[in-house]
């Protein structure tokens, strides 16, 4: 097969995207990457200003670009330097050649046999491999920047590199009367507003601004607003459940990641996908081991952040919460912030909106809460942004899953009974740039032809695995799974499937106790 002739498409330049690009060209393939902003680096280019890494710089990087040597010095690199890093990683490679800015996919159809045909398939795309027969194609409806035309394009194999944290917020529902509507100020998305830049400065000064959320976003924008108005005007930072943000990677001097994310650490969690009988009792047996670990690091987190003075102990375990991708690194000063005043926290179960703010509880005698603009940091729903791409409605029904198959995409990358497409950057997981590389690789592999994909049924076993795995150790509504604490036991998966030997680590030592990183992973090209 000469590689030059498919035509291979890659919709979005964010972390996921590049990473397809940089393999494809490196096995000859000549791919167009859509991307309907301005520039790459996906949701970093859009975040605040103060917003740093939640990953160690060693852990997010790709496998053969280093971080510049002034950069590399740091724990948690900032979002412009992320930015920088991603755009000489597209320099690099040759991939900024590849992309096309300002171009919004709003449509993809296949074009091929009957739906009724494909999703009867006992091989995906008819034949296990990438292209199938060569008679299937993908139609692309694009719209470029500075027209209202859109133009169709033909590929023979696409990838969607969409992400997770962008696109479609998750706007909570209110009941009747309590919603925004009843609101005298400004109400709006955590994702709107991180878009605004330097406008974003100008609308909080000097405002009373109260932010609904718990996750890192809320605690970004809650921090930016503490610094710009100070105790005089003090942000409000309303949250229902509080989870685990720490001060750093360390626990008496161990990293979390060799406390949580090591082989070692993986054979304490049960019901991996395919372990079998013997493993999961050996986890089982060693499941007091992982629960006092997580109680450990709890009492040393607790200790060091006076999380218990403000009422901000999680409910979750943190054991559960490094399964659940929901572990976040604090802001600077954050409780400083709010010891001085510029920062009042307030929990509640429930919220709603009244006309001078927001109403704490489930009715209107709650307390009051009062603001000038309320900013809702309450996530994304990833799934409704990958199923709104398609005009097929199965597929739209297909390709994301729900609460009863929550991971959908075998090896997290393909669905079984979507043909010649493949999803790179919908699972989450706490290393995500040199993860979705190896998603990245794993599908070049097959595009180059290295492997073809088991019989439908084979893989649809999989995904089962992987979907009751995952519900078992965390999912988040309206996003993608999460694979997290059994990161590597993926990474394995993939690895054998590419041919290469999963172990690859020098010693047992080091083969057990230290976790995977970008570089035991160089050597997949």
């Amino acid at each position: 097969m000469d590689p030059t002739t498919k035509r291979v498409a890659i919709v979005g330049a964010g972390v996921s995207g590049l990473a397809a690009c940089k393999h494809a060209l490196a096995k000859g393939f000549r791919p167009v990457v859509f991307e309907a902003d301005e520039g790459l680096g996906g949701v970093w280019r859009h975040t605040l200003a103060s917003t740093r890494l939640q990953t160690p710089a060693p852990s997010y990087r790709f496998s053969d670009f280093p971080w510049p040597p002034g950069v590399s010095t740091e724990v948690f690199p900032r979002h412009d330097q992320v930015v920088e890093y991603l755009a000489a990683y597209a320099r690099r490679f040759g991939v900024l050649e590849c992309v096309r800015f300002g171009s919004k996919v709003l449509r993809a159809e296949y074009a091929g046999a009957p739906e009724e045909q494909v999703v009867a398939w006992e091989r995906w795309a008819g034949n296990g491999e990438a292209f199938g027969d060569g008679t299937g194609e993908w139609l692309l409806t694009v719209q470029h920047r500075g027209s209202e035309a859109t133009q169709i394009y033909r590929f023979d194999f696409l990838i969607l590199c969409l992400g997770m944290f962008s696109g479609v917020a998750n706007t909570p529902t209110f009941p009747p009367n309590r919603g925004p509507e009843v609101f005298r100020g400004q109400v709006l998305h955590s994702m709107d507003y991180s878009r605004m830049a330097a406008a974003a400065a100008e609308l909080i000064r000097g405002k009373r601004v109260a932010v609904v959320g718990s996750g890192k976003s809320a605690y970004d924008t809650v921090a930016e607003c503490a610094d710009a108005n100070g105790a005089r005007f003090p942000c409000t930072m309303v949250c229902r459940s509080p989870g685990w943000m720490v001060n750093g990677g360390f626990v008496w001097g161990i990293s979390i990641g060799r406390l949580f994310m090591s082989r070692l650490a993986e054979l304490m969690v049960p019901h991996k996908p395919g372990e079998g009988l013997a493993l999961t009792l050996l986890a089982v047996l060693l499941s007091p081991l992982r629960w006092m670990i997580s109680k450990l690091t709890e009492a040393y987190f607790k200790a060091h952040i006076p999380m218990r003075k403000h009422g901000m102990v999680p409910d979750w375990s943190f054991a559960w919460t490094v399964s659940a991708c929901r572990l976040g690194v604090l802001p600077d000063r954050f409780y400083d912030r709010v010891a001085e005043g510029s920062v009042v926290i307030k929990r509640a179960r429930s919220v709603g909106f009244c006309a001078d703010g927001l109403v704490l509880g489930e009715d209107d005698a709650g307390e009051r809460v009062e603001a000038d603009v309320v900013v809702l940091a309450t996530g994304f729903r990833g799934a409704d942004k990958l199923r709104g791409i398609f005009t097929s409605p199965r597929f739209r029904e297909m390709v994301a899953g729900g609460p009863d198959n929550p991971a959908p995409l075998y090896r997290q990358c393909m669905h079984p009974r979507i043909p010649q497409m493949a999803v790179i950057g919908y699972s989450d997981n706490p290393s995500s740039i040199y993860v979705y590389e190896m998603m990245a690789k794993w599908v070049v592999h097959l595009l180059d032809g290295a492997f073809r994909l088991p019989g439908v049924a084979r893989m649809e076993r999989s995904v089962a695995e992987w979907g009751e795995y995952v519900k078992r150790h965390g999912v988040v509504d309206g996003e993608g799974p999460c694979i997290s604490a059994a990161n590597t036991w993926y990474n394995d998966e993939l690895c054998r499937d590419m041919g290469y030997n999963p172990r690859r680590k020098k010693g047992i030592l080091a083969e057990w106790l230290q976790p995977y990183g970008p570089a035991d992973y160089a050597g997949i090209r």
